[in-house]
C-alpha cells in the first residue's frame, strides 16, 4: 500500500519502508522565510503532484495564511510533536533548526531535502545538483542536501566540460545579493538605500557592514588560519563533494553586493587538454 497516516499520526509505510511519492504529504519548514516562499511557489507553478501541503515556521508566524492554489493553508509552529504524517520535507529555516528537528523526521520515515549546511559535507548524506549526480540520491537514509547556491550556479555549466575535457584547476569569485542572506537582510538593502538616498542616517543590525551602495567580503565568518570566509569554504568543499573529485584545486572569492536578488559568477578555469572558448560553448550547447 502507498503511505498514509495512521489514528497515531504516524506515517504508516508499505513493506518497503518508502513514503508515498506519487502523491505525499509535502511540508516547507522555513515557510515564511525568503527561500521558504519561493519554495511554496515554486511547487505551485511546476503543478507538483502532492496531496497536502504544510507549512511551518516559528510560533511568530504561526497562524499566518498563505495562499496556495485556490485556497488559504494556514503555518503551524514547528514543534516536535508536529512532525509526523508527512512525506516530504523541504527545509530552508537555518542549520541550526535543521540540526534539529531533520534527524526526528527522518526518524518517522519522512524524506528531508534540506537548504541548509547542517548535512552537506556529512559523508552519509548525498550532496546532490540533479544535474550533476543524481544517482547519488540512491544512496540517501533519510536526509538528502542542497548545495550552497554559489555552488551550484558555478559548478552546474562545468559538469559537461569536466566529463569531456577534466576540470583541473578552478577559481570562482561570487558577488551576491542580499536574498542570498534572507530576508531581514532584503529589508535592510531596502531601508538603508532609501535612508541614505534621504541623507538619513541608518543603524544596521543584520549584516556587518552598512550595505547601501557598499561590498564586503561575504558576511560569514573568517578563518583566521586559512583566510577564507565561510562561504568560499562551502563553495571549495561542496564542488569536491559533488564532483567525486577531492583534489581539485579550487579557490573561491565570495562578496556581497547592494542589490536585492540575482548572484554574478566570474569563473575561470583550466582543463587536462587545451580547449577553446568556441570548444567550451559547443560542449555547453
Amino acid at each position: 500500500m502507498c503511505a498514509a497516516v495512521s489514528k497515531s499520526g504516524l506515517a504508516e509505510f508499505d513493506a518497503t519502508g518508502r513514503p508515498d511519492l506519487k502523491s505525499p504529504v509535502v511540508a516547507v519548514i522555513g515557510a515564511t522565510g525568503a527561500v521558504g516562499v519561493e519554495m511554496v511557489g515554486c511547487l505551485e507553478r511546476r503543478k507538483f503532484p502532492l496531496r497536502a501541503l504544510r507549512l511551518f515556521a516559528s510560533a511568530r508566524s504561526a497562524g499566518q495564511q498563505v495562499v496556495y492554489g485556490k485556497k488559504s493553508v494556514s503555518v503551524e509552529e514547528l514543534r516536535e510533536d508536529t512532525l509526523n504524517g508527512i512525506d516530504i520535507a523541504l527545509f530552508s529555516a537555518g542549520g541550526s533548526i535543521s540540526r534539529r528537528f531533520a534527524p526526528l523526521m527522518a526518524q518517522h520515515g519522512t524524506i528531508v531535502i534540506d537548504n541548509s549546511s547542517a548535512f552537506r559535507m556529512d559523508p552519509s548524506v548525498p550532496l546532490v545538483i540533479p544535474e550533476i549526480n543524481a544517482e547519488a540520491i540512491r544512496g540517501h537514509a533519510g536526509t538528502i542536501a542542497n548545495p550552497n547556491c554559489a555552488a551550484i550556479l558555478s559548478i552546474t555549466p562545468l559538469w559537461p566540460i569536466h566529463r569531456s575535457n577534466p576540470i583541473r584547476r578552478l577559481i570562482i569569485s561570487t558577488y551576491q545579493a542580499a536574498s542570498g542572506a534572507g530576508a531581514a537582510a532584503m529589508n535592510e538593502l531596502r531601508e538603508s538605500t532609501r535612508a541614505h538616498l534621504a541623507g538619513e542616517e541608518y543603524r544596521h543590525t543584520v549584516l556587518p557592514h552598512p550595505y547601501a551602495f557598499n561590498v564586503f567580503s561575504h558576511n560569514t565568518r573568517i578563518d583566521p588560519t586559512t583566510g577564507y570566509n565561510e562561504e568560499e569554504t562551502k563553495v571549495m568543499q561542496e564542488t569536491r563533494k559533488i564532483f567525486g573529485y577531492p583534489t581539485l584545486r579550487v579557490t573561491a572569492t565570495c562578496v556581497r553586493v547592494p542589490v536585492l536578488r540575482a548572484h554574478c559568477i566570474s569563473i575561470n578555469y583550466e582543463c587536462e587538454r587545451r580547449i577553446s572558448a568556441q570548444e567550451a560553448r559547443d560542449i555547453i550547447g
